[in-house]
């Protein structure tokens, strides 16, 4: 008898625990914005002024300005977020949030020690007057803006469940003097860099998944050759095909362990799927035309690449498994550059309508494409933001060429950063932690 009330007991109180669980789950839930609803609108957000703990007069620095720029400047990248500009209420922390007519506002303190700065960031639900994120980090003073962008995708992830990509990177071409090197760039244009000198035509640069390596082809030796560049290990570069011919257009694969290329060492510019070192480990396509511009599913199940093999440029499904093909474009007689999204449910695409090339979007069983842009210029080489919401491309208006966005449904349209000279063929990278 005594057993069973034992077992009772035990019973009850894994009940009551099971409860007070469920419960606790349920009260701090988050409800996720619904953020592709056609009628949403904007969160409005106020971003004060940085304070800093060790100053005891009143005013702001540049510093502290600059910090909650670089904040909203993030926030608002991301496209369903807009900051009040603080000067309409002096920058300050303790102003009247409801008056001005906010949802979030994100108050921030730091103190700089010893070459270190330490921030104690705050994100408060206005409507409900409590604190629903708080983050202090520590670190060096020059990873301060990391700091900054770290908390911004916090804020993302808090508000959609999916972190943001403030941290993520672009790597693109531009033409120096005479020559075409391949540059990286912070996704909000705060640190642009050049990271190949081969004084020469450097085309088609790939990240690899994990955001460590930069897969390019340089014409430089006089063949158009394939190269891999160690952003980590002091930029080292490596030949990785050198096979007469092409050598063009990097695809990785999701694992990072293999590239689909066009090698066209036979004649024929055709597909093959080779290791890390350049090791050939199958041929996928043979001669059904000019095949090129490769791009993996998420899975890795499938690519999406361009032949002409119909007698214009078109795209195709390939099964990597079984090696079947299907065509997916049908619309136009000039279908280019696929790039397939994150969440493999959208492939975009630079396509030929009246006469300008304009950036479609098609589902991967084919359909009806989307078309993203209208003006009257050319957009090319679409790669799609790690979030899977934003498209960046190059835009060809009269004799120059940027970088360009529109987020997913067609709005946004900008340019992202301008260098002198031309710059073309981004990639955007996955998601970054720093």
């Amino acid at each position: 008898m005594k057993t069973k009330t034992n077992i009772y007991r035990n019973i009850l109180f894994l009940a009551v625990l099971i409860g007070a669980f469920l419960s606790n789950a349920t009260a701090d839930a988050i409800m996720y914005l619904d953020i592709t609803s056609p009628d949403f609108r904007k969160v409005p957000f106020a971003v004060p002024y940085f304070v800093d703990k060790n100053r005891t007069d009143a005013f702001f620095s540049k510093k502290d300005r600059d910090m909650a720029a670089l904040l909203s400047k993030a926030l608002e990248f991301h496209g369903f977020i807009s900051v009040v500009a603080p000067e309409k209420y002096s920058g300050r922390q303790d102003t009247d949030w409801v008056n001005l007519g906010v949802d979030y506002t994100i108050t921030t303190q730091y103190e700089i020690t010893s070459g270190k700065i330490t921030f104690e960031f705050r994100l408060v639900n206005i409507d409900e007057g409590r604190m629903v994120i708080g983050k202090r980090y520590k670190g060096p003073l020059d990873r301060r803006d990391t700091m900054v962008l770290r908390f911004c995708d916090e804020v993302i992830y808090h508000l959609t469940g999916e972190r943001g990509i403030s941290q993520s990177q672009i790597v693109f071409t531009s033409e120096t003097e005479e020559f075409k090197e391949v540059f990286i760039a912070d996704v909000l244009g705060e640190n642009i860099r050049q990271i190949t000198r081969h004084k020469g035509l450097t085309v088609s640069p790939k990240f690899s998944p994990d955001g460590k390596l930069v897969a390019y082809t340089s014409y430089h030796p006089g063949n158009p050759n394939l190269y891999v560049t160690n952003l980590e290990q002091g930029r080292i570069t490596r030949a990785i095909s050198r096979r007469p011919g092409l050598n063009l257009a990097p695809a990785w694969s999701p694992d990072g362990k293999t590239m689909v290329i066009t090698l066209s060492k036979d004649g024929n510019p055709d597909l093959y799927l080779i290791n890390t070192r350049g090791d050939i480990l199958d041929r996928l396509t043979q001669k059904a035309g000019i095949n090129v511009s490769p791009t993996f599913s998420p899975d890795g199940k499938y690519i999406a690449f361009v032949s002409d093999r119909s007698g214009s440029p078109q795209i195709y499904i390939m099964d990597m498994q079984t090696r079947g093909v299907r065509r997916i474009t049908f619309q136009g007689n000039d279908n280019t550059e696929p790039s397939w999204s994150p969440k493999g449910d959208w492939i975009a695409y630079s396509g030929l309508h009246e006469s300008r090339y304009q950036i479609f979007t098609i589902r991967p069983d084919g359909g009806q494409p989307v078309q993203l842009t209208w003006y009257r210029d050319d957009h090319e080489s679409p790669s799609w933001s790690p979030d899977g919401r934003q498209i960046v491309f190059t835009r060809r208006h009269n004799n120059d060429r940027d970088i360009s966005a529109v987020f997913r449904n067609g709005t946004g349209f900008r340019t992202l950063f301008k260098l002198e000279g031309h710059q073309a063929s981004p990639e955007w990278s996955a998601r970054i932690t720093r």
